[in-house]
């Protein structure tokens, strides 16, 4: 087992790391930027490091700063945490290069399903259901238009380096695409250099549900069975719950044997995600593959009682998984709590705290790095923590967490507990009856 692990991340997920290596007794190294100086995990990591000014490119992006770090401190592994260089396989060689593991999948793995393209290939070979579309990139605007005819309207135009509903535009007929074509390319380069485009059929009144799964050293694959994430604002996750609402327990395996047919194509190692479309007849597309842990893993960790950073540092210490796979015995939904005005379009919100009441009681989980007298730092994601609430069915869960929610107070800055509050009562959300298309029409009251 490693001795020292250095944490290249930030906020409520380096807390998170800090926490379980503690319990397995392994010793903590924090890195952070300036403006980070106050966080909770740079006060409860064993030891702590700057690594440059707030911009992330000169901090959490910064790898040789990081990897500086790690050797200063005698550090044996690094986990990433989610978002920054999670998944950036130039940074899990250079590890691998200066004998540091990389708490994660290999760069080949992380390679093979970044690229959205190469991903879609893979699993066709495996056999894994994918979204109907053109194979390759788009070379020009009458290739698109050309696709489109094939496909038939309504498609989507996608990056291939994307992420966040960057570079991404939906096309309902011949007139719209060479616009949107043009358009999509540009973003595309902007946000990731790269302007590369695909192109599928538009999956309409989808669900988004994905499968969390586990890979060893040894060939063993598992699932931990799936999360609904359909309720989102712009691509972004607002609410994540487990067991969908939408599911059958026939298509819960069916989807789990095809994420274990995706994670086994790759030889995958580590904990990750398998994402899909499902569309309102149930058939359910390969979407992506996230090659780290995800934001909203906490859910899955309370309804199969797996505490899955716990896992990710054992595989990657070598140890072998159980091999089994694990089905939810409760219900549980998370709420992301974001330093966002839900009555201004979800402006952000930086800024001091100045009065911070986290709810507790039974069934309830706070996940966060703040603090009464903690000021946001205006650089980086606005989610401020994460609130789980955990229950025997699904409408105890929805009940928990608006109790929950009315004992969040946060004073000095706008969040999101209002409209998470909203939601929770909301008729159609109670009721299961919702798609990625929700927020569109949910309007703040």
């Amino acid at each position: 087992m490693f001795k020292k692990i250095l944490i290249a991340n930030r906020g409520e997920i380096a807390l998170r790391v800090i926490r379980t290596c503690r319990e397995m007794g392994i010793k903590t190294v924090a890195v952070h930027s300036t403006a980070d100086r106050n966080s909770l995990h740079v006060k409860f990591a064993d030891e702590a490091v700057c690594i440059g000014k707030p911009a992330s490119t000169d901090s959490y992006l910064n790898i040789p700063h990081i990897m500086a770090a790690a050797e200063i401190t005698n550090a044996d592994a690094i986990h990433p945490g989610y978002g920054f260089l999670a998944e950036n396989a130039k940074f899990a060689q250079i590890c691998t290069e200066h004998g540091i593991k990389f708490i994660g999948p290999t760069p080949e793995m992380i390679n093979a399903m970044g690229d959205k393209v190469t991903a879609k290939e893979t699993m066709i070979k495996a056999g894994v259901p994918v979204v109907p579309g053109v194979e390759g990139l788009l070379e020009s605007v009458e290739h698109a238009k050309q696709s489109a005819m094939q496909i038939g309207y309504p498609i989507i135009l996608k990056a291939t380096a994307g992420g966040g509903g960057k570079g991404m535009r939906v096309v309902w007929n011949e007139e719209e695409i060479e616009k949107a074509f043009e358009n999509a390319k540009t973003e595309a380069a902007a946000s990731f250099k790269n302007d590369g485009i695909y192109m599928e059929k538009f999956v309409e009144e989808p669900r988004h549900i994905e499968i969390q799964v586990a890979g060893d050293q040894f060939g063993s694959v598992c699932h931990l069975s799936e999360r609904d994430c359909s309720i989102q604002r712009r691509h972004q996750k607002l609410v994540e719950e487990s067991p969908s609402p939408f599911m059958t327990n026939e298509l819960r395996e069916q989807m789990g044997e095809a994420a274990i047919k995706a994670a086994s194509a790759i030889n995958y190692e580590g904990v990750g995600t398998i994402e899909f479309l499902v569309d309102k007849h149930r058939n359910f597309y390969f979407m992506e593959m996230n090659t780290r842990i995800q934001v909203e893993h906490c859910v899955t960790e309370e309804v199969v009682n797996y505490d899955l950073i716990k896992e990710q540092i054992k595989i990657a210490a070598g140890h072998k998984i159980s091999g089994r796979n694990y089905y939810p015995q409760m219900h549980a939904i998370e709420c992301r709590i974001n330093a966002e005005d839900p009555y201004n379009d979800f402006r952000p919100s930086p800024g001091k705290i100045t009065v911070l009441h986290t709810p507790g009681g039974h069934g309830v989980r706070v996940d966060s790095h703040v603090y009464a007298g903690y000021v946001i730092p205006p650089y980086y994601d606005s989610m401020i923590g994460k609130l789980i609430c955990v229950a025997q069915t699904r409408e105890e869960a929805i009940d928990t967490m608006y109790r929950a929610l009315s004992e969040y107070v946060i004073e000095g800055i706008k969040t999101t507990i209002p409209f998470h509050l909203q939601l929770m009562k909301n008729e159609d959300f109670r009721a299961g009856n919702f798609t990625t298309k929700f927020m569109e029409s949910f309007v703040m009251k």
